[in-house]
């Protein structure tokens, strides 16, 4: 079955760097646009970056551009975002996302939390 399992959050202070992992398995991850969402308490799910098939292509929320960098290895089935220059409001629970036409998988999520 398809699974998206998230790993890499944690606790970090102020300015520095996090690199959430992504590994997939059950499905063609190569076939999949992938993409990292975050929810903080009390706010709606938001996207932070995304990445197609091939890797050619990225995008990313303006609140991110500049600090976070996605990428992915179809060898190895990952999908991973490095976090620089952390700030509190980064805080929240990272899902990552797999999408194909109308189908979508999110993993179950990894906490970060930026405090000092």
């Amino acid at each position: 079955q398809v699974q998206l399992v998230e790993s890499g959050g944690g606790l970090v202070q102020p300015g520095g760097s996090l690199r959430l992992s992504c590994a997939a398995s059950g499905f063609t991850f190569s076939n999949y646009y992938m993409s990292w969402v975050r929810q903080a308490p009390g706010k709606q799910r938001e996207l932070v970056a995304g990445i197609t098939t091939g890797g050619g292509t990225t995008n990313y929320a303006d609140f991110v551009k500049g600090r976070f960098t996605i990428s992915r290895d179809n060898a190895k089935s990952t999908v991973y975002l490095q976090m620089n220059s952390l700030k509190p409001e980064d805080t929240a629970v990272y899902y990552c996302k797999a999408q194909r036409f109308t189908y979508t998988a999110t993993g179950q999520g990894i906490q970060v939390t930026v405090s000092s």
